[in-house]
């Protein structure tokens, strides 16, 4: 019954790392329309930013956390503006295309800067070592990752949901002459929606260095896990993404743990079957829930 537990624990923060990183994608897939295979760049950015920031600037790792979130989100700006915006109502060819090329980019840049090896981090000891509960140790970082996750979501709900600018976000994908008629600046909405997107992706590498690692491979070894995280938990659904991760998450760690032999293939076992039961997402694919 511990390893269970343990186990169940281990994948719900895994998942939770999953959703950090993924909810951005949903969003800009959901309430954007547009396919960025290259968010994981954003999220890989986040992670060699928090490395300088402690290696380089001597910035602790939680003071740094809310850097990374605002850099990556300003630095997200300077490619919406040349890159991405052309392309929102081009075709989802030319928006594949486009991202895969900033990967490959961004895999290049990073070999250069970083180097191929795996980046450390030093955590602050609070964050360190085990917390009994029920018997059961539990790593005080991975129930850190939960905190933060349960947070970040309410958070996202309630700006979607009951803020002027949640209801001008869904006002723009709902009609997007009719918000422009209303006075909406539709175009600065999705800008600053993306941003957040991209920013929340950065805060999510950054914090996954510890469990998942951070090489230059980052965007593309994880593009796949992000993408079914989006397609089983319904795109533009923050709570539909946050249940997606979590069922995904424990579904790897389990295989891995109890099947090894198979347990990289359990995750794409248990999106087939979800996908089989859910085909429009867990929650649907809502716009802004």
């Amino acid at each position: 019954m511990h390893n269970f537990l343990g186990v169940l624990f281990d994948g719900l923060a895994y998942g939770t790392l999953l959703f950090l990183i993924s909810v951005g994608l949903s969003i800009t897939l959901g309430l954007m329309g547009f396919i960025n295979l290259a968010h994981g760049v954003f999220a890989m950015a986040g992670g060699y930013l928090l490395v300088t920031l402690m290696a380089r600037v001597g910035i602790g790792f939680l003071p740094a956390l809310p850097i990374v979130f605002c850099v990556v989100a300003l630095a997200s700006l300077l490619l919406e503006r040349p890159l991405y915006r052309p392309l929102y109502r081009s075709s989802a060819l030319n928006q594949v295309l486009l991202t895969v090329g900033i990967i490959f980019i961004s895999i290049a840049a990073a070999n250069f800067f970083w180097g191929p090896g795996q980046q450390p981090v030093l955590l602050p000891d609070a964050l360190n070592g085990q917390l009994s509960v029920l018997g059961v140790d539990l790593s005080r970082y991975r129930l850190f990752l939960m905190a933060v996750g349960a947070a970040i979501t309410a958070a996202l709900v309630f700006g979607l949901e009951r803020t002027r600018f949640g209801a001008m976000i869904r006002a723009s994908v709902d009609n997007q002459r009719t918000a422009e008629a209303m006075g909406i600046r539709v175009e600065r909405v999705f800008q600053v929606t993306f941003a957040i997107g991209s920013g929340l992706a950065g805060l999510g590498g950054a914090l996954g260095i510890n469990v998942i690692g951070l090489d230059p491979n980052f965007a593309l070894k994880f593009l796949v896990y992000f993408l079914l995280v989006v397609v089983v938990g319904g795109a533009g659904s923050v709570i539909g993404t946050l249940l997606a991760a979590l069922l995904l998450g424990v579904a790897d760690i389990a295989g891995k743990y109890y099947v090894p032999e198979i347990g990289a293939f359990v995750i794409y076992a248990a999106m087939i079957v979800l996908l089989l039961l859910f085909p429009h997402g867990l929650l649907g694919r809502s716009k802004a829930r």
